[in-house]
């Protein structure tokens, strides 16, 4: 299955000059989703996964498919402030400010083999911030998986040199 044909582009959003990449449209489409879901799981296949971090919000969706067909825990990575339980955080660079994510301190324990999903993979600022994180806990990120990369912008290369193999579904040239 083409799974680029399943993913919409929207022209100028969110400003001028950007061809943001909408994957609601194969979220929406059964069998695509469970096309990009089994390609997802199969990169990893062997890799003894005990946690899937889902990258809020999209990954949370791909990710909990992904763990559930790993037969693994599913850790979500949240915006600062939405979980309820004792925290770890890092903060991380957007292009226009700083944000936060963080995770439950007893998400994961040290040694822990986890595998990153999120829908898109950019500047890598947000996946960068995510393996941080995953690594203040004591974790192994022993890979990462996305649906779409945009590699000129060369975030799947920055998490390579960071020794995280990656994993992306399509790649859209432009942004």
């Amino acid at each position: 299955m083409d799974l680029r044909a399943k993913v919409r582009t929207i022209d100028n959003y969110p400003k001028p000059g950007i061809a943001f990449r909408d994957i609601t449209t194969l979220l929406g489409d059964a069998a695509a989703l469970r096309v990009a879901v089994d390609r997802l799981v199969e990169a990893c296949v062997g890799d003894r996964i005990a946690h899937v971090a889902g990258i809020e919000a999209r990954g949370f969706i791909l990710g909990g498919a992904v763990a559930h067909q790993l037969g693994a825990g599913f850790i979500p990575l949240r915006k600062m402030g939405k979980l309820p339980h004792q925290t770890i955080s890092v903060e991380y660079e957007l292009e226009y400010g700083v944000d936060a994510m963080e995770i439950h301190l007893d998400a994961c324990a040290p040694g822990d083999r986890i595998l990153m999903i999120d829908d898109l993979i950019a500047t890598g600022g947000t996946a960068i911030a995510a393996l941080e994180l995953l690594r203040k806990t004591g974790a192994e990120v022993v890979s990462a998986g996305f649906v779409i990369d945009l590699p000129e912008l060369g975030g799947a290369a920055k998490l390579r040199a960071m020794g995280v193999p990656v994993t992306a579904l399509i790649a859209f040239e432009g942004h």
